[in-house]
């Protein structure tokens, strides 16, 4: 007989961000008030999933090199970045870094999502500099390019006060958006970096990949993530979590991402993860999947599964597995 699908049952967050309706929708139970900001599926210590009479998952897939995540955001989470593998290792050995794995991630939007993701092309972002009205900003960022920008603002040399100014008196949503950090987070200079970042708006099924030393923030709506099992986070601001700017700094990955939708991946249903050596395929109804490895799932009807390898998934509503490259 084939392996069957084994429910589980996952971990909730409760972090502050968090929307306090939409995972407890998408699971059938009752809101309570509490933020619901993530469903951990997965063997991370920190969120551990077991099976519905449970059964630790880890004692039947061993640990899991990957985290699939439910997100739903009310609020922005921190402007933040993630360490390569071998800046993890470095990091780690000087106290820096609680693990020494890096944390490659990808989001595919359930509603609208709107997100910070990478630095923005310097053509680009000078025009809309030019439209808000912060010419001191798009002064420094033609003399002294992205990463020098952002050190000057982060060490202080660069004064916001103007920028900010500008953004108040703007009807541009990147400038909107200025205005709203910097009220929720007075004297964070992370809001007027994200002036130099893409804005981007997904739609149900587009995603992004957040590559090592990609900075960015996501700044509401609810989506499925993948990600490397590590807790390797450098935060730059908005937050009142712990920051490193040093840290920050040295993993920047300042080069400009000119498409920072992953491209084609809500045509095939397939994204990709490399770094972590997976991929999150998304199956319709009247699909069937076969599991080839030690697969998580996640339903829009709530459903949970491990899938054993050679099970199969047939589902009756859209579904989300993880299945290894």
């Amino acid at each position: 007989m084939a392996p069957q699908p084994i429910p589980v049952k996952g971990v909730v967050q409760h972090y502050a961000w968090g929307d306090q309706t939409f995972i407890p929708e998408l699971l059938g139970v009752t809101a309570d008030g509490r933020p619901w900001a993530e469903l951990w599926l997965g063997t991370h210590p920190n969120g551990p999933a077991t099976t519905a009479d449970g059964q630790p998952l880890t004692e039947l897939t061993g640990e899991l090199p990957y985290l699939l995540k439910v997100l739903a955001a009310a609020d922005p989470l921190s402007l933040q970045a993630h360490p390569t593998t071998s800046q993890a290792i470095d990091g780690f050995a000087r106290g820096v870094y609680p693990d020494d794995r890096a944390k490659p991630e990808l989001l595919c939007a359930l509603t609208r999502f709107d997100a910070l993701c990478g630095v923005r092309p310097v053509g680009a972002t000078l025009t809309i500099l030019g439209s808000i009205g912060a010419d001191g900003l798009g002064h420094a960022l033609r003399s002294d390019g992205v990463a020098a920008t952002i050190e000057s603002i982060y060490r202080g040399r660069f004064d916001p006060r103007p920028t900010i100014v500008a953004c108040s008196r703007s009807n541009r949503p990147e400038a909107q958006l200025v205005t709203r950090l910097a009220v929720r987070y007075p004297d964070d200079a992370s809001a007027i970096v994200t002036l130099l970042l893409n804005r981007v708006t997904l739609q149900p099924g587009e995603a992004i990949h957040l590559t090592a030393g990609n900075l960015h923030a996501y700044l509401g709506g609810a989506g499925i993530e993948l990600m490397g099992a590590s807790d390797n986070v450098v935060r730059g601001g908005l937050t009142v979590k712990h920051v490193d700017v040093d840290e920050l700094l040295r993993i920047l990955d300042p080069t400009p991402l000119v498409q920072p939708i992953m491209a084609n991946a809500n045509r095939t249903g397939r994204y990709a993860l490399p770094e972590a050596g997976c991929t999150l395929v998304r199956v319709e109804p009247g699909q069937t999947h076969t599991s080839t490895g030690h697969e998580l799932t996640v339903g829009l009807d709530g459903r949970t599964f491990y899938l054993p390898p050679g099970a199969a998934l047939s589902p009756s509503a859209v579904s989300y597995v993880v299945v290894a490259d």
